[in-house]
């Protein structure tokens, strides 16, 4: 028995698997195919869209660093061996393994889910369920009982009893269909079915098959009030769209930023480091002359006191790279255990290139392509139809009604319906508007969302027209301090190379050889974040304008020419 028991739970929970993987397969299929229905009308939407994981990146395909890093001091060669990571394959990493991305994928999917059950809601919904029990009873039964008496016959009736056993089963099947005018449909097919295992009547059925047709009138009448919710489920997939579309482009400059700010962390770390360096050499060639009384102690202070500040400044860097670094990783979906560094030669591509667009057609621009003004507006237009409907449900309700029933022919043929005996009735269900406090606050709540979604759409605008010119602002700024910063760097290198002179002729002053070597490590370091920002800055400025094109593998295409 036990055997048969085990082997029916396994028979159970193989089944009750096959059933749920038939519905993840179908939610996926229907959802999947809402998006590829909505995502031609939203520009640069993933064409291949699915929230299947991926294949983890294989690290173990990309170069190796063999050089150590001699910024790093005493752990130079703590990267040694290390994968060296380019930005197009970053960018690929985050695309696929980024928890960030994934969640917003996911967020575009559930939507698309809520779709289906929304149109669902307006097809016919079929449901079908019975009952079944065995009953027994004990009946008090009278019996005539004939005696004979002489010559009589004598008839007696008398009490028994009797069980009864019987088995009683009813069947039902139905369709309920919400209309597009408002009205809802339903129909029900019932049969009760009786059968007496003991008694003269072995067994009795009954039919029955009835309809209902209610349509409102007033309160709840006509297609838009009636397709109200699925108009705005199909409305929230298309902002859902817009929204992801809208992040990847911002995801996208994101990685890019974090890339280049770990580099320029690494380019900061080696500046320092070559700067303390040569402070250690100058203070080994103060004390040789302090040694020989060609210094003073107050010179040579002043050098041991540089190089202790640069050392920690430099401590400092090295922590800000190893972050940087970690952080990284962590946007991308990579575990903070990769043993990673990011390509060198990334930083050496960059320029200076600036938009070939003025600020005012870049206003006009980001407003016609914008897609989360897209939905700005649209929001607008939701909240103007919210209060149509918040208002329709002021009025009274008044729905035509119409009911019909068909029961079968005697005989004990379920199927055989009389329709010559059918019955049906017309008529109205009205409910007075006597109370409507909480439909009086949904319409004056509706009214207050209208005006807040016009401001919101005001606001949007203005927000938009001043992240453009911020950018833009932005961009002429780290321009104008890579320029300042180019020209930094030749002087302090000038400086440097006089002050170390005179420093060798026993003429130049420690704090002058402080001043300009400090100066020389501040405006490399400036020249590198110049550069770092005005890409960045270039970015966001295309970004905001809403042309920013993502492919695929979220690597983007570089705006040459802008339509004004």
């Amino acid at each position: 028995m036990w055997r048969a028991l085990g082997l029916f739970v396994l028979i159970a929970a193989i089944s009750v698997g096959c059933t749920a993987k038939h519905y993840r397969k179908s939610a996926d299929k229907e959802a999947a195919a809402i998006i590829s229905e909505k995502s031609p009308a939203v520009p640069n939407m993933e064409t291949n869209f699915t929230i299947e994981p991926k294949l983890k990146f294989a690290l173990d395909s990309l170069p190796v660093s063999r050089e150590p890093e001699e910024a790093f001091g005493p752990e130079r060669n703590s990267q040694v061996g290390a994968r060296i990571l380019t930005l197009d394959q970053a960018l690929d990493i985050a695309v696929d393994q980024s928890r960030q991305y994934q969640n917003q994928k996911e967020i575009v999917f559930l939507q698309a889910l809520s779709l289906t059950l929304a149109r669902w809601r307006f097809t016919p919904i079929f449901r079908a369920g019975g009952s079944s029990e065995y009953q027994t009873r004990v009946l008090d039964v009278q019996e005539q009982i004939e005696r004979i008496t002489g010559t009589q016959i004598i008839r007696e009736n008398t009490v028994v009893q009797e069980t009864q056993h019987n088995i009683s089963s009813r069947g039902s099947v139905g369709v309920n269909w919400l209309l597009r005018t408002g009205g809802r449909l339903s129909a029900d097919f019932t049969t009760d079915f009786l059968y007496f295992i003991t008694g003269n009547n072995p067994y009795s059925t009954r039919s029955r098959l009835a309809a209902t047709l209610s349509q409102p009138l007033l309160r709840g009448a006509g297609y838009k009030v009636a397709m109200e919710n699925l108009t705005q489920s199909e409305r929230d997939v298309l902002y859902a769209l817009r929204n992801f579309v809208q992040f990847r482009k911002a995801f996208s400059v994101q990685v890019a930023s974090a890339y280049y700010n770990v580099l320029q962390n690494r380019d900061t770390m080696r500046n320092t480091w070559l700067g303390l360096q040569n402070f250690r050499q100058n203070v080994e060639q103060e004390k040789a002359f302090a040694a020989e009384g060609q210094r003073t102690q107050t010179s040579l202070g002043q050098l041991q006191q540089a190089e202790l500040s640069t050392e920690t400044r430099w401590v400092s860097a090295v922590r800000a790279y190893k972050a940087s670094l970690d952080q990284f990783k962590i946007l991308i979906g990579l575990s903070t255990d990769a043993n990673i560094v990011l390509a060198e030669e990334e930083l050496g591509r960059l320029s200076i290139v600036h938009p070939n667009v003025e600020v005012t057609n870049a206003v006009q621009i980001a407003l016609a392509h914008r897609l989360d003004l897209w939905n700005t507006r649209d929001a607008f237009e939701d909240a103007a139809r919210a209060r149509g409907i918040a208002k329709n449900f002021l009025l009274p309700e008044l729905d035509l009604v119409l009911r019909g029933d068909v029961e079968n022919k005697p005989g004990n043929r379920p199927l055989a319906l009389d329709f010559q005996r059918a019955r049906w009735s017309a008529g109205v269900d009205f409910d007075l508007p006597i109370d409507r406090k909480s439909e009086r606050n949904n319409y004056r709540a509706s009214l207050i969302a209208y005006d807040r979604a016009g401001r919101e759409l005001e606001l949007a605008v203005d927000q938009i027209k001043f992240d453009v010119q911020e950018n833009w602002r932005a961009l002429d700024q780290a321009r104008r301090n890579h320029q300042i910063a180019v020209i930094g760097v030749e002087l302090s290198e000038r400086r440097v190379e006089e002050q170390e002179l005179l420093f060798e002729l026993g003429r130049g002053q420690a704090r002058d050889l402080v001043d300009a070597r400090l100066d020389l490590i501040n405006s490399r370091n400036q020249l590198t974040a110049a550069l770092v920002q005005h890409t960045i800055a270039r970015l966001e400025f295309w970004r905001d304008l809403g042309i920013l094109h993502i492919r695929e593998d979220g690597k983007w295409e570089e705006v040459q020419y802008v339509q004004n």
